[in-house]
């Protein structure tokens, strides 16, 4: 349960961080852990440019034979704004994925995550980018995989 805490309020700090940003800048963030028959992680970033935002996140948990996931995505600041987010599976193979990206002209932000629980280990990965016109674009990944119990 600590690793949930602690990968919710950096996930909260990057979010809140990207949405202020004056200047393109990407951060992404994972945690993950795991013990025998029970495992739980994920990831998660945000991206700023501009005036546009993007940031998703997943969180995985499986224990015995139950598992859990969740994952969502917000884009915000551009004229052309788009997230999705979809989940499937069962309890022993389950997916999400999430999208967000803020386009404004030539200035974007976009960030994707997915996360996937299968045979009793969580794997996400998080790739966030911004661009601004005349810039190079940044990009930050992170990924984590709890390893099989």
């Amino acid at each position: 349960m600590t690793t949930f805490k602690t990968m919710f309020l950096a996930s909260a700090l990057i979010v809140s961080a990207g949405s202020l940003a004056m200047a393109q800048s990407a951060s992404t963030v994972g945690a993950g852990s795991s013990t025998t028959g029970a495992a739980s992680g994920g990831t998660g970033g945000s991206a700023a440019a501009g005036g546009t935002s993007a940031s998703t996140l997943g969180l995985g948990a499986t224990s015995g034979g139950s598992s859990a996931l969740g994952t969502g995505g917000s884009a915000a600041g551009g004229t052309r704004d788009t997230s999705s987010s979809k989940l499937h599976g069962n309890a022993n193979n389950m997916n999400g994925m999430s999208k967000a990206r803020a386009q404004d002209k030539g200035t974007w932000s976009d960030s994707k995550t997915h996360t996937k629980i299968h045979k009793g280990e969580v794997s996400s990965r998080t790739k966030s980018m911004a661009h601004e016109p005349g810039s190079k674009p940044v990009k930050s990944t992170t990924g984590i995989n709890t390893g099989k119990q």
